[in-house]
């Protein structure tokens, strides 16, 4: 099965499925699924950009109105999640994952499908600490403060995720897995983005609940987006007791731009499936259902089950049977069904209505899964008033407040969740969301595009791709492209990894070891524990210094039309 994978979105449908197709004639090959990594832009209309973290003056409408309006109809099945530059009131419709448009799926929070037997994950939005352990209480009209916050990752969606013991083919995330660099060609990473260094050097960027996720899923393959940068990584995993090592395949993609690396078709083996549709997974809505009662819409810091003596059920991984009775809900049909509806009217190029305001109305989409399986619409239930009225009526922290939340490390009331965490230590840098938009002005990057001209690719690259077979690469529709194999960086195997929960089920390509208990997870070494991780300066674009010391270099911002960053906690 081919799968087109694309990095951060922008809105940009029609460029992206325009590439596809002049793929597809140049190569005589047919993509089954297109896999988006965030930043989507589901923007139906003007109202709808007004709940998006940009600044005014960047909220372009794109072209996603066209399909979601029906004036064009995606050409590929889209599957795509959330990253933090999103119309947030229009994926809170979908909390458990829905049509946005005719072939066009956004997963939800989080979630899992099956497409032609190959089972396909997906985490939206991105980690912040001060975030991580409050409800989706967020509902709009959103203030400052929550305009933010809605896109921020939440444990109960880990928790979840983390009863999952089936084996994963696919998963994505719009951040990386914190530590995924040191698994591929981390100095040719620190050459297009010199700024990374102090952060890839101490294991401070990308997200630690994607990484807590990577080491229980071990999918085959993990994409991801966000910092605007092709990057290729292979992780072998430890073995767990008779089981073979299992594997996973890395890559980052770029931002929908000319000359950019932001597509990239890779060849996955299918499972045996007899639909050739879009299909729930069953283990999956056994897990929403059982889990259903701890979801909260509140602010207040919830803490997930354990095995300590306080709760009386701890693990909600699901059995045979509870997966039976799921299909038995639905009826004993697992397709997903083609249901999309407008809940907004859509923008009229014709007509613009600037001064739209946002809208926010149930989805019946959400209901019915809900009234199937006996769930609760979190959106419905955060506009019902509670915490969330409380929110709406919030004026936003102001930068005084924002910059002492930031540097908060955690204390006796609110202690971070992961103890290695620097990602809420200054307001103006967090090494996990890139101030500035994604460009600095590097001489080595433009030496080696330089270097590049009059090939189809420039330079062989050795953090390429990480595919089963013909991979295509794709920089712009413009260039001679051809399909060729990629190098592979040499494999690393992960330290040893202490779980919470047996893996008792191996790779789809392995046969059934015997369950064996693996010991809990460490929240931190000894070492973390007595070497607290380095402060992080703040810095303004006027800074200069050297990347190995921590300090930044002299930036220039270019591309400054898409995404100058008004507030800089969330810019990218």
């Amino acid at each position: 099965m081919k799968v087109a994978v694309e990095g951060c979105c922008h809105g940009e449908l029609d460029k992206i499925y325009e590439t596809i197709a002049y793929l597809e004639r140049k190569d005589g090959v047919s993509v089954d699924l297109l896999l988006c990594c965030g930043d989507f832009q589901a923007v139906r209309n003007e109202g709808d950009m007004k709940c998006m973290a940009v600044p005014a003056k960047y909220r372009n409408m794109e072209t996603f109105y066209k399909y979601y309006s029906g004036e064009k109809k995606a050409p590929v099945l889209t599957i795509f999640i959330g990253g933090n530059h999103e119309a947030s009131n229009h994926l809170q419709e979908l909390p458990y994952g829905g049509w946005v448009a005719p072939n066009i799926y956004y997963l939800g929070y989080a979630g899992v499908v099956r497409y032609k037997g190959v089972r396909i994950g997906g985490l939206s939005g991105i980690f912040k600490s001060h975030d991580y352990r409050k409800g989706h209480y967020e509902f709009p009209p959103y203030s400052q403060e929550t305009l933010r916050s809605v896109y921020h990752v939440r444990n109960i969606e880990i928790f979840k995720l983390k009863q999952i013991r089936q084996p994963m083919d696919i998963f994505m995330s719009h951040d990386w897995p914190r530590g995924i660099y040191h698994y591929g060609s981390t100095e040719q990473l620190l050459r297009k983005k010199k700024f990374l260094r102090q952060e890839v050097e101490t294991s401070t960027l990308g997200s630690p609940a994607a990484a807590e996720l990577l080491a229980h899923l071990k999918p085959s393959y993990w994409f991801s987006a966000h910092l605007h940068v092709k990057f290729a990584a292979i992780m072998q995993h430890q073995a767990q007791s008779n089981c073979m090592p299992r594997t996973t395949k890395f890559l980052s993609l770029d931002k929908c731009l000319p000359h950019r690396d932001f597509l990239q078709i890779v060849e996955v083996a299918e499972r045996t499936s007899l639909s050739e549709r879009l299909e729930y997974d069953p283990e999956w809505l056994a897990i929403l259902k059982a889990t259903d009662g701890l979801q909260k819409v509140s602010r207040n810091h919830w803490n997930p089950p354990q095995d300590n003596g306080l709760h009386s059920r701890w693990d909600f991984s699901q059995s045979e049977a509870e997966m039976l009775n799921v299909v038995a809900d639905l009826g004993g049909e697992l397709q997903i069904p083609e249901n999309f509806s407008m809940t907004t009217p859509p923008y009229d190029p014709s007509r613009p209505q600037p001064h739209l305001p946002p809208s926010y109305s149930t989805n019946p989409q959400t209901t019915e899964l809900c009234a199937l399986l006996g769930l609760t619409d979190i959106y419905a239930r955060a506009g019902q008033g509670g915490s969330a009225g409380e929110d709406r009526g919030a004026q936003g922290a102001s930068e005084e407040e924002e910059e002492e939340d930031a540097q908060s490390t955690g204390s006796t009331d609110e202690p971070s969740e992961y103890l290695t965490d620097t990602s809420t230590m200054s307001s103006s840098y967090n090494p996990d969301e890139i101030t500035i938009e994604d460009e600095w002005e590097e001489q080595e990057e433009d030496e080696g595009e330089e270097g590049g001209k009059g090939t189809a690719f420039g330079s062989s690259s050795p953090d390429a791709v990480v595919p089963e077979g013909e991979v295509v690469d794709i920089k712009s529709p413009s260039r001679d492209l051809a399909a060729h194999r990629l190098i592979l960086p040499s494999p690393h195997t992960d330290p040893p990894l202490r779980l919470s929960f047996p893996l008792d089920l191996p790779a789809p390509s392995q046969p059934t070891p015997s369950p064996a208990q693996i010991s809990p997870v460490r929240e931190s070494s000894n070492d973390e524990a007595s070497s607290p991780p380095p402060r992080i300066p703040k810095r303004s674009s006027g800074e200069t210094g050297d990347a190995r010391t921590g300090s930044t270099p002299t930036i220039k911002r270019r591309n400054q039309a898409i995404y100058a960053v008004q507030d800089e906690d969330d810019a990218n």
